[in-house]
């Protein structure tokens, strides 16, 4: 069963990314916090009710990335409706899986080259935000699989990809339905290295390490382009401060001491709550760039640390509007009603 076709003519093939990270929701914050394990079977789960939803849009194939997790062989095994009838065909690009964050970036790049209208990714902030270093103008669903996620939607799959679906199909006009992201850039020595979509934390940790942030004596500065209420994670910390929306056009600036005499209590993972001194705060406008206020550390990206830097670096941060363009799934379900896509005169 599909919809109607669009009222123009689309060019086919209509294809889709799919992109799952098989190993998100299951790292070390599982072991200091209460936080949920996201199994490889609710994720395959996910992405057939995905692909339920893209082929009533019309769409003729999606794209994956194949993995060492299982994903891939279930999605190959199982690629039917629970009727018994088959989705829409599936293709998966031929990265050389290694198991390391390189494998998204290589593989949206694959979709794009393969011509992928639109992508959905199931994963957290760090899978959305290796996504968006490499998908330019592809529009992007999001769905969170992760832990502490702030960028991606808890959201049932069905209805992200039925939005997908609809944006991928040029039945809704990608203006009015999608919204273009913040995001904060790091510049160390003139090179970019790195990318954050909702936070960028400075320590005074001199390694890498085990990525997770979850220690918070060392933090010294955290800078977020928004900040939920409801967030969990790092930029619950700015949100318990000053929030700040995703549709304001300016950050928060959050510096922290140990020895502040003003505290605040922030849940920076499930059941995980941690106490830290805060000593000022500042708005952070779009545009603007500044270096950290101190000479030596690691810059967490969206929780994760990454980057290394001593004092003879000149380390740079700003902050901009030119991240991903992302689906509203509300708005594009919205339009699809009142444009009256889902309606039909025919019994097909």
């Amino acid at each position: 069963m599909r919809l109607q076709d669009p009222p123009k003519e689309v060019s086919r093939p209509i294809r889709v990314g799919i992109l799952a990270n098989p190993a998100s929701g299951r790292d070390i914050r599982r072991v200091i916090s209460k936080a949920s394990v996201f199994p490889t079977a609710e994720k395959c789960n996910m992405i057939q009710r995905l692909m339920g939803a893209l082929t009533v849009c019309g769409v003729d194939e999606a794209w994956m990335m194949p993995d060492k997790g299982g994903i891939a062989t279930v999605i190959k095994r199982f690629g039917q409706t629970p009727e018994g009838k088959r989705l829409l065909p599936v293709q998966f690009t031929d990265t050389d899986i290694m198991e390391i964050p390189e494998d998204t970036r290589l593989s949206v790049r694959a979709m794009i080259a393969a011509g992928i209208r639109a992508i959905i990714v199931l994963g957290g902030d760090g899978t959305h935000r290796l996504v968006a270093e490499e998908c330019g103008e592809i529009p992007m669903a999001t769905l969170s699989t992760g832990t502490n996620n702030s960028f991606p939607e808890l959201r049932e799959a069905t209805l992200s990809g039925l939005a997908a679906g609809l944006v991928a199909t040029e039945r809704l006009n990608l203006d009015d339905v999608t919204r273009r992201e913040k995001r904060l850039l790091v510049e160390v020595n003139g090179e970019t290295r790195g990318m954050a979509l909702v936070d960028a934390c400075i320590s005074a940790d001199m390694f890498v390490a085990s990525k997770a942030v979850w220690q918070v004596e060392q933090l010294r500065e955290l800078y977020v382009t928004f900040a939920s209420s409801e967030a969990i994670g790092l930029s619950s910390i700015a949100s318990l401060v000053n929030p700040v929306g995703r549709d304001e056009d300016h950050g928060l600036g959050v510096l922290m001491d140990p020895d502040a005499t003003q505290k605040v209590m922030a849940p920076i993972a499930p059941g995980l709550f941690a106490k830290l001194g805060i000593q000022r705060w500042d708005e952070l406008q779009l545009g603007s760039s500044w270096a950290p206020t101190i000479d030596r550390g690691v810059i967490a990206l969206d929780g994760e640390r990454e980057i290394e830097f001593r004092a003879v670096d000149n380390v740079r941060l700003s902050m901009d509007r030119l991240g991903p363009r992302v689906i509203d799934v509300s708005k594009a379900l919205g339009a699809a009603a009142k444009q009256g896509i889902m309606l039909s005169d025919s019994n097909e």
